[in-house]
């Protein structure tokens, strides 16, 4: 009789811990967030698919410095479609083993040489020397996310991986975030350049896209941290209840 207990007792606790979690379709904020990486890449990939130094959007500032772009983009690509699989709650749970794989490619095949790669062509930016720090600074901390949170996955420590990992998307997704930028830039300083910057275009130039970059990721990883922040009062009162049993 008490064996017979336990069994339904161990049956009965992973049928009530799913039926307490929300279904993926009651994520409001996974399809339209899996969208815009859908649309960004269809509008941005295929002037670089034809390898024509033309049709980029970046100048070369140094031989070498468009394939070293072509190659950021493609690892840059592996990190935006793994990672949305991997910050997917649903997914995450449904598929654990998938969620592991993908972690590896997100890592080791995506956001580690995209951000090496990153710095290099950022630190040599053809739109001035604030845009470059900014590219520097996105470069390290990209980097630095995303390795800390596959450290904490590797000792087991799933809540700061959890928390790592949302800042490391985020600064992936910071290029769809950076363009928004420019289309509030452009109009606003655009018409200003025989006033505000005394007729030079380069001036306004580098404005825009200094402001762009910057406002690019920090304000993305701002909102991240806010809402970490916000997580983080529930995540400790289950641990400590969790504890005192």
């Amino acid at each position: 009789m008490a064996s017979d207990l336990r069994k339904d007792a161990r049956v009965a606790r992973p049928t009530a811990s799913l039926a307490g979690r929300p279904r993926w379709w009651r994520r409001p904020w996974i399809a339209p967030l899996g969208v815009v990486v859908l649309a960004f890449l269809a509008f941005s990939l295929p002037r670089y698919l034809g390898l024509d130094p033309q049709q980029s959007l970046v100048p070369s500032t140094f031989p070498g410095h468009y394939a070293l772009l072509v190659a950021h983009i493609g690892f840059a690509t592996v990190a935006m479609t793994t990672g949305f699989f991997q910050v997917w709650p649903w997914f995450r749970r449904r598929f654990r083993s998938t969620h592991r794989r993908f972690g590896h490619v997100y890592v080791l095949g995506g956001v580690i040489p995209a951000s090496i790669l990153a710095g290099i062509i950022g630190s040599a930016s053809p739109f001035g020397p604030m845009s470059a720090v900014s590219h520097v600074f996105l470069a390290v901390l990209w980097l630095s996310c995303t390795v800390a949170g596959f450290r904490a996955a590797r000792q087991r420590r799933f809540d700061d991986h959890r928390e790592w990992m949302v800042r490391s998307y985020v600064l992936t997704l910071s290029i769809i975030t950076n363009r928004l930028w420019h289309l509030v830039w452009m109009p606003v300083l655009g018409p200003q350049v025989d006033t505000w910057f005394q007729g030079s275009d380069i001036a306004m130039l580098q404005t825009e896209m200094a402001l762009t970059n910057w406002l690019g990721w920090t304000v993305p990883l701002v909102v991240a941290e806010v809402w970490l922040m916000r997580r983080r009062p529930g995540r400790r009162r289950r641990t400590t209840g969790a504890a005192s049993r």
